[in-house]
């Protein structure tokens, strides 16, 4: 008697295993199915515009900010130079109080977020400039120039 038991648990055991398997080949091939239905439903990606990567000029130092301002206005570096200095000074003066600056044409500058690290301040700003105020700034005449010669 128990050799009939055994018998009869193997044969469920197998039906079980054949079922499962039939299951799983059924499955796997509606999946695969519906994989390559949405595959072949998904549009082929296409490039719109290529943008060309810009290449950043080098910083802007003081000693260069100075020499562009007097070639500018004409005025001599001797006089120029302490009024950009302070004029720099009170800037971060104010960005560091975590005021807004509004100076056109330089445009509105906003600090949006503010993180504290060891060597200094990290400061995230916006710079909001206006085309119409930059492409309408007149260019300065040189120093050696006559206004209306």
């Amino acid at each position: 008697m128990a050799r009939a038991s055994t018998t009869k648990s193997t044969a469920r055991s197998t039906s079980t295993a054949r079922t499962s398997a039939a299951k799983a080949a059924s499955g796997s091939t509606t999946r695969s199915a519906a994989a390559k239905s949405a595959a072949a439903a998904a549009p082929a990606p296409q490039v719109v515009s290529e943008a060309t990567p810009k290449v950043a000029a080098s910083d802007m130092k003081k000693k260069e900010l100075i020499d562009s301002v007097v070639a500018r206005s004409g005025v001599k570096k001797k006089d120029a130079k302490p009024v950009i200095e302070a004029m720099l000074a009170v800037l971060g003066e104010q960005v560091a109080a975590g005021r807004e600056l509004n100076l056109m044409p330089f445009g509105k500058l906003r600090i949006n977020r503010v993180k504290q690290m060891s060597n200094g301040r990290v400061m995230v700003c916006k710079l909001r400039q206006s085309t119409a105020v930059v492409n309408a700034a007149p260019k300065l005449a040189p120093a050696d120039e006559e206004p209306g010669a």
